[in-house]
């Protein structure tokens, strides 16, 4: 049994054993204190309050708050007012009410108590202020978040400056592994420039009612190699990693220079990432000519995917967006999706529907799309595994490679060490060793290994101008946040009318 389910059943034990003490003191039968929400009808009946709040629990989200609400006010009947026993209420009920119900000391006082007792306005906005945040925070950490996109590695299916929402309930919600921490901050305190968090209390990966992740879901997930970083945004960060520094300039060099930014993150506290997840656990995935290939298939072009392609216009002709808009592909100069190679000749970016439905005047040719644009930028060393694994390996000439899934074993040969070893060593907490030429993990031999969580590989949808898997690796499911599921606000200058309450695909 997870840890997560362990802390659900004894919070859940508590709560109602708690309230069975309380129900006992207050003249309810006690029986009905153990039936989910016939329990909280009876505390309506008891505290004579409009039964429409007893329904309004049913309402998804927005439900759970009015239980926690119907809670407090029971709490009150016992003549506790005081911020911090409604705090307890809110946060630690499940040790809280068992006090109220068995503890000699404390006493059901009625209606009588709750009438005498009038709270100051300074009061009201406090308690109003600390359970909006409360609210927030559970909703943020368990049910969805809001997230904005800042790089154009995913157009046109999602623009720079679309606002989302992320569904943590898609794969199920994570656990923190940090959970003491500035409430609506991701990493970094505004201002101060400090962490936002602390690691006094560090818990394992955990998540709720875990579903996996499916293939071509948009998924948000924290950065994997943001583990260690050069804590400098306008150089290095999650642009350039300190792992990608290391190998160009070696250790003892980046230490040298940067030893004083180089910071770490625990998982749930590095950067978010977006991208579309081509290859789950257990996939082999390839790239043939810019075309993503999974277990030997080849996968769907998704129509707002994009790709770099050679158009060939009559001498004197100059096509800026404007024109290029009337054949039907619009470009965004400043992502780079107009480039000119010569006086006839440009570089253009446009995505799969564009492409299906382009009208091109006469004079106008585009050839087919380009393969190994980035190639010329980008060896073999500098793309996972970081070796040459194969001398065809390229941004579109890439693999195959096998995706590591939960309870699948690999032979530990010299191959599979340095694809994998990450894995096995960052991803997974064991202790890796080669002591010429034989593996130890955690101090003992091995010839195998057998993974112990499943991880995917994300790509862009914009192929030419994303960093993504081909460049850092897999993604352990421990990293991943939740799904992608609607942009419900898009801005450019002004809103982006047309892209408002669009799911995403």
């Amino acid at each position: 049994m997870s840890i997560g389910w362990m802390i659900f059943i004894v919070a859940t034990v508590g709560w109602h054993i708690g309230l069975y003490g309380m129900f006992r003191k207050a003249g309810i039968p006690a029986w009905k204190a153990l039936i989910p929400f016939y329990n909280t009808w009876c505390m309506v009946q008891k505290m004579g309050l409009k039964k429409y709040w007893f329904f309004l629990q049913f309402i998804p989200i927005a439900g759970q708050f009015i239980t926690i609400w119907i809670t407090i006010k029971f709490v009150e009947y016992f003549g506790r007012f005081g911020f911090w026993q409604h705090g307890a209420t809110v946060l630690f009920p499940f040790l809280y009410f068992p006090y109220l119900g068995f503890s000699k000391s404390e006493k059901f006082a009625g209606q009588a108590v709750v009438d005498n007792y009038k709270k100051s306005t300074s009061r009201e906005w406090i308690d109003a202020a600390v359970f909006a945040v409360v609210a927030a925070t559970i909703i943020r950490t368990f049910v969805f978040e809001a997230y904005t996109i800042p790089t154009p590695s995913m157009e046109k299916t999602l623009l720079v400056n679309d606002f989302l929402f992320v569904s943590k309930f898609s794969y199920g919600p994570r656990l923190p592994n940090t959970p003491i921490a500035m409430p609506f901050v991701h990493h970094t305190l505004p201002v101060l420039n400090t962490k936002s968090y602390v690691e006094w209390i560090h818990l394992p990966y955990t998540r709720w009612f875990a579903s996996p992740v499916k293939r071509n879901d948009v998924v948000v997930f924290n950065f994997p190699v943001n583990d260690t970083l050069i804590n400098d945004e306008e150089k290095f960060g999650s642009k350039v990693t300190y792992y990608e520094e290391v190998r160009r300039s070696g250790r003892d060099k980046v230490w040298e220079d940067y030893g004083s930014l180089i910071i770490t993150r625990p998982v749930d506290k590095r950067e978010n990432f977006i991208k579309r997840c081509v290859g789950i656990a257990g996939d082999s995935i390839q790239v043939i000519n810019g075309r993503v290939y999974v277990n030997g298939a080849a996968q769907e072009l998704f129509p707002q995917s994009q790709r770099y392609y050679r158009l060939q216009v009559p001498t004197g002709e100059f096509p800026d967006k404007d024109k290029l808009k009337e054949f039907g592909i619009n470009v965004r100069e400043e992502q780079g999706d107009l480039v000119q190679l010569g006086n006839t000749e440009w570089l253009v970016n446009i995505t799969n529907e564009e492409k299906k439905d382009l009208k091109l005047p006469q004079g106008y040719v585009l050839s087919d799309f380009i393969v190994g644009f980035n190639d010329q930028m980008f060896s073999a060393k500098q793309l996972f595994p970081y070796y040459q694994a194969n001398p065809g390996w390229s941004v579109d000439n890439y693999g195959p490679l096998w995706i590591p899934r939960k309870g699948a074993p690999i032979s530990l040969t010299a191959d599979n060490v340095l694809r994998y070893q990450r894995a096995i060593e960052v991803y997974e907490g064991n202790h890796f060793e080669n002591r010429d030429g034989k593996y130890f993990i955690n101090e003992r031999e091995a010839s195998s290994y057998t993974f112990k969580m499943d991880y995917y590989w994300m790509m862009g949808d914009n192929r030419h101008n994303s960093l993504d898997s081909r460049y850092w690796g897999f993604v352990p499911e421990d990293h991943v946040v939740g799904k992608a599921s609607l942009i419900w606000f898009s801005w450019e200058g002004g809103p982006r009318w047309n892209r408002l309450f669009r799911s995403i695909k």
